[in-house]
């Protein structure tokens, strides 16, 4: 679909980013529960890892929502 208003591209986008996030979801809690469960770090320091997993997690949705979008807009597999 190729959007011909800013009102068609913002539905294609929210689209994308939603069905993005729901599939990254899964490894973003995979990689929490394990920093969870590491002895080796104090709470502290798996705070900090787990914030980096965000951070990882936000940046790689952000890639994949724009790859997406870019695809469908011109027509790329």
């Amino acid at each position: 679909m190729v959007p011909r208003t800013k009102e068609e591209l913002n539905k294609l986008v929210s689209q994308q980013t939603i069905e993005t996030y729901e599939e990254l979801a899964p490894q973003l809690i995979q990689l929490i529960d394990m920093t969870k469960r590491r002895t080796d770090l104090t709470e502290a320091e798996k705070n900090d890892e787990i914030s980096l997993h965000m951070m990882g997690y936000v940046k790689s949705c952000t890639n994949e929502i724009i790859v997406e979008v870019l695809a469908e807009i011109l027509g790329l597999d």
